[in-house]
């Protein structure tokens, strides 16, 4: 009987347990399922086109040698996107394929290639020589500006296995000759910051770190401050060349610490791609920030996905109020629209774009 009794108690506590394990379930959800619906009732405005003709002058298309441009530019003109500036030309023998389905598909005024450069072979004895002639060809060809990439100054090593910093001398005839061309330069350099903090409770990018472990930067690319250090001095130190500062510099999340930078760097400009949901999180601050550097900040997206723009739209255009990022793991927080003025939406969305990349169309934004 004693051990019919135990059985019994066991056999219920089991079924309690389940009870309760199912209940818990209920109860717990992790960080990364939580994503609530907003029950706030307020206007909503969905963009699907920008109100003024813009430029990107952030984008990526890797194929464009042999891409159909006619279905690209059918994509621009449902987002009124007037010129898109391709920045991955790659330089060489690559861009002139680009350049000749530009040419043969008649986009030239729709369609803007920057080169590329290889800074890898930095140690090679031809290496500045061979370069340089490859801007020169590029240029011939129709390139209309320089894009420096991330991994050129943080990741590409030279033959000693030394980081090559992207002030470092042997460079610098290359971006006095960008100058020379009135050549922009866009350059990316860095990553978010908190990417190099510790991936722990107090680092607001830890959904993206968890899900893109990849993007985790340690101290042995250099530190942030080292790598932007770099970058700031490159700027300095080529007062007559024109720089255009990728993801607002990675100041998006200061903006008083960005105009500082911008006050002393009168040679560099801004974009805001890949910062929509930091512009739109402090809607008050950015309307300033905007107002005081309208002049210095141009329209880019980076990755092109032309679902994606309508998000951009509606932080620059409307008055919205929280309102979701299409990625999560960049911006787990709501934004709210900024409502900028048609003279300010100007000059982002293409003016400014016009005196910074020499010989875009004007008839295109009339």
């Amino acid at each position: 009987m004693r051990f019919y009794f135990l059985l019994v108690f066991a056999f219920l506590l089991l079924q309690l347990t389940a009870q309760r394990k199912e209940v818990d379930s209920t109860l717990t959800v992790s960080f990364e399922e939580y994503d609530p619906q907003s029950s706030l009732v307020v206007p909503e405005n969905h963009l699907t086109a920008a109100s003024i003709p813009f430029v990107d002058v952030h984008s990526h298309h890797w194929r464009m040698g042999t891409q159909d441009l006619d279905k690209l530019i059918r994509e621009m003109d449902s987002l009124n996107m007037k010129v898109v500036v391709n920045l991955s030309g790659r330089g060489g023998q690559a861009l002139k394929e680009m350049m000749d389905n530009i040419n043969e598909s008649g986009y030239q005024d729709r369609i803007v290639c920057f080169t590329n450069i290889n800074i890898r072979s930095i140690d090679d004895p031809d290496y500045l020589e061979a370069t340089l002639d490859q801007l020169r060809f590029d240029k011939r060809i129709g390139a209309r500006g320089l894009k420096i990439y991330k991994s050129q100054g943080m990741t590409n090593t030279d033959k000693a296995g030394n980081r090559i910093k992207i002030n470092d001398p042997r460079l610098s005839p290359i971006f006095d000759l960008a100058g020379e061309f009135d050549w922009p330069v866009l350059i990316h350099y860095a990553d978010p910051k908190q990417f190099w903090e510790p991936h722990d409770e107090n680092n607001e990018r830890w959904l993206e770190l968890k899900l893109r472990p990849n993007r985790k930067r340690e101290n042995e690319y250099a530190s942030w401050e080292t790598i932007a250090g770099e970058a700031h001095d490159l700027f300095k130190s080529h007062p007559n060349t024109t720089f255009i500062a990728a993801h607002m510099g990675w100041y998006a999340n200061d903006l008083v610490k960005l105009g500082e930078f911008l006050d002393d760097n009168p040679n560099v400009n801004v974009e805001i791609g890949a910062v929509i949901a930091e512009l739109g999180r402090q809607p008050r601050a950015a309307n300033r920030f905007f107002e005081k550097y309208q002049d210095r900040v141009l329209f880019g997206k980076d990755s092109y996905r032309p679902e994606e723009y309508a998000t951009y739209f509606r932080v620059l255009e409307t008055a919205d109020e929280y309102f979701p990022y299409y990625k999560r793991y960049h911006a787990f927080w709501r934004m709210y629209g900024l409502d900028l003025p048609k003279p300010i939406l100007e000059k982002l969305y293409y003016k400014n774009a016009l005196r910074v990349v020499k010989g875009l169309d004007k008839d295109l934004f009339e």
